[in-house]
């Protein structure tokens, strides 16, 4: 693609992105969280270190890493029992809290124990609260383009952040004091609970699961579910060998600098900014590449991008050589979260998006604390060079292994334009927009039904959504005929969504060809967006109402 081509492209993407108002609010949220969190964090830092030494350093990367490990599997269990505004509104102000009374704590001379306990607080809840925004950026983009402009966008509002943040930290120790800047981090929380209120509106409620359930057994179920579903999986897995690369590097930047390179302290904060450089023009590239759509071959050379440059970087030894190198190393890594994030929301179904992006967040910090610990290791048995290679040499060999599935993620066949309308044209999905369509029409699977024979009875248990394609349905109950469905007609809702066994029977006239869409798919969707599920509420309504027939189950 021609430059000017590419700039046109990037231009279109931010226009489109920007003239949506809820997703423009989600990334000015996430800019002031990732800007408050990053300007804490080296300020814990400072603190951990007047407080414990290099060993309280390490117990303050252990309380931030374990404790968001340990809370991220949980995030699509709390999407299944709880409405989305009020999870977005309690955790927002849960970590606002949290991390107010760790500045509290230091001001009033408090013990480093009680600062580390509400640390731990907050670096759980914005471990939750990660991927559930995420979950709720395929139903607040209108396009696919726009899922995937708001996925970079966001990429790109994390590395501001990373850079704004520590600069904000760092001027704040300077005239005042640590207590002070772990308050006006959690006032920058404030502001992001804030400005998401009207997401939260528009989220609307989501199923609950039953009281019975345990949140344990259900995170578990999720991973499982996960686990099933083998193209999320594997887009799990390369994301948290990513990962784990990441925290090689970041030992192995600091060793290079030093002892390789000889560039002293500050060549590290070189070598650093170089990967953030490239993360930037990483934007630019994935911008350019918006309406491809190809985003598992762009996982698969973000991969490589990431890869091969730390594999090449053990054979040089010039600061200009290593800049350029790590600087694709930057590009890379916006390139693999914009396509692995992407990939998720367009791939996983139903109840299997907020497990698999909470997923997502425990990889990646499991990953890069691994890595942490590993390179040292690493570095002591083979030296620093070759622990470059092999470190570098992680990721292109798993693009090779996977790069064919991937791929064929990209070659999925188009949506059937027919089942589209047909879903476009039901009152309760009209309010979706194209990008949850695109993903429910997906979703549907055909049900061949003979002439006379029965779909489910009175009384079974609700387990999805029905759309006629082709033929005609009777519906019965209490053994009277009180309606009929042709192409078009939809039935199922009812027990979907009251969590009632069906309250009529379905009976084919004729041969039928109908559509299912499996409970979990149906109620995320509807639930999930207050209009869809205003709409839903009125369907319901109206079928029971006091007229005496019953016209869907």
């Amino acid at each position: 693609m021609r430059l000017p081509d590419r700039i046109e492209v990037s231009v279109a993407a931010f226009r489109v992105t920007a003239g949506n108002r809820l997703l423009r609010l989600v990334q000015v949220a996430r800019l002031a969280s990732v800007t408050g969190r990053w300007a804490y964090t080296v300020t814990l830092a400072v603190f951990a270190y007047h407080a414990g030494g290099a060993k309280g350093v390490a117990i303050a990367g252990i309380v931030r890493l374990v404790p968001a490990a340990a809370a991220a599997p949980f995030a699509g269990s709390f999407v299944r029992r709880m409405r989305l505004d009020a999870l977005l509104l309690r955790g927002g102000l849960l970590r606002t809290f949290a991390l107010a009374a760790a500045g509290g704590i230091i001001l009033a001379g408090g013990p480093s124990a009680a600062v580390y306990g509400c640390v731990a607080v907050e670096s759980a809840v914005s471990a939750v609260m990660r991927p559930i925004q995420n979950s709720l950026l395929p139903a607040l983009a209108e396009t696919p383009e726009e899922l995937t402009s708001a996925n970079l966008v966001l990429s790109v509002t994390e590395s501001l952040g990373v850079l704004i943040g520590p600069l904000i930290g760092a001027a704040l120790l300077h005239t005042t004091s640590t207590g002070a800047v772990f308050i006006a981090a959690a006032g920058a929380y404030l502001v992001s609970a804030a400005l998401l209120v009207p997401v939260r509106s528009h989220a609307g409620a989501q199923a609950e699961e039953p009281a019975s359930r345990h949140l344990l057994g259900d995170a578990l179920a999720g991973v499982r579910a996960v686990a099933a579903d083998r193209d999320s999986l594997v887009i799990v897995v390369l994301y948290g060998a990513d990962s784990l690369v990441a925290g090689l590097l970041n030992v192995l930047i600091v060793v290079t600098a030093l002892r390789v390179l000889d560039l002293g302290q500050s060549g590290v904060g070189t070598l650093t900014a170089a990967v953030g450089l490239g993360g930037v023009v990483g934007g630019g590239v994935m911008f350019a590449r918006l309406r491809t759509s190809r985003h598992g071959d762009d996982l698969v050379l973000g991969l490589l991008l990431l890869g091969l440059p730390v594999a090449v970087l053990s054979f040089v030894s010039s600061e200009a050589a290593a800049l350029a190198l790590l600087a694709v190393v930057g590009l890379g890594v916006t390139v693999i979260d914009v396509a692995a994030v992407t990939l998720l929301q367009r791939n996983a179904r139903g109840e299997i998006l907020p497990h698999a992006l909470g997923l997502l967040q425990t990889v990646f910090v499991a990953g890069v604390g691994i890595g942490t610990l590993l390179a040292p290791v690493l570095v002591a048995a083979l030296g620093v060079r070759h622990a470059l290679l092999v470190t570098g040499a992680i990721l292109p060999l798993l693009a090779g292994a996977l790069g064919r599935r991937l791929r064929r993620l990209d070659d999925r066949p188009a949506v059937d334009p027919g089942r589209f309308a047909l879903l476009a044209a039901i009152p309760i999905f009209r309010p979706l927009p194209e990008a949850s369509l695109d993903v429910l029409a997906r979703s549907l699977g055909p049900v061949d039904v003979g002439a006379g024979d029965v779909l489910f009875e009175q009384g079974d248990e609700g387990d999805a959504f029905y759309v006629v394609q082709d033929g005609e349905a009777e519906i019965w109950q209490d053994g009277v005929l009180v309606n009929e469905h042709g192409p078009g007609g939809y039935f199922g809702e009812i027990a979907l969504l009251r969590d009632i066994p069906r309250i009529a029977t379905v009976r084919a006239r004729t041969a039928l060809r109908l559509l299912r869409l499996d409970r979990a798919s149906f109620l995320a969707a509807v639930t999930g967006n207050r209009t869809s599920s205003e709409a839903a509420d009125a369907v319901v309504g109206a079928r029971l109402g006091p007229a005496p027939n019953f016209t869907a189950l």
